[in-house]
């Protein structure tokens, strides 16, 4: 017999189905938004950040080496490559 007419024929165990699944889905899409805001969030404060440390190594306040180790800060180490 078909999923749908047994779905159709049960009457009241549709709906608590029904409701679980558009939650189900809703918190779902609710999470990839989430996810989707805070990346935005993150990339637009770590070049502002960029932006603070170029500037700040342009007036002379700091030197290009610091400014290079405060831009680096918090990544893994670059892996060397093989020669």
């Amino acid at each position: 017999m078909n999923t749908f007419t047994l779905l159709a024929a049960s009457g009241d165990d549709v709906l608590p189905a029904i409701a679980a699944i558009v939650c189900g889905c809703g918190v779902g899409a609710t999470a990839i938004i989430v996810q989707g805001v805070r990346r935005a969030s993150e990339t637009r404060h770590r070049e502002q950040s960029r932006r603070e440390i170029a500037a700040y190594v342009a007036e002379g306040s700091m030197t290009p080496e610091q400014g290079e180790r405060l831009m680096n800060a918090g990544q893994p180490p670059a892996e060397e490559k093989p020669r």
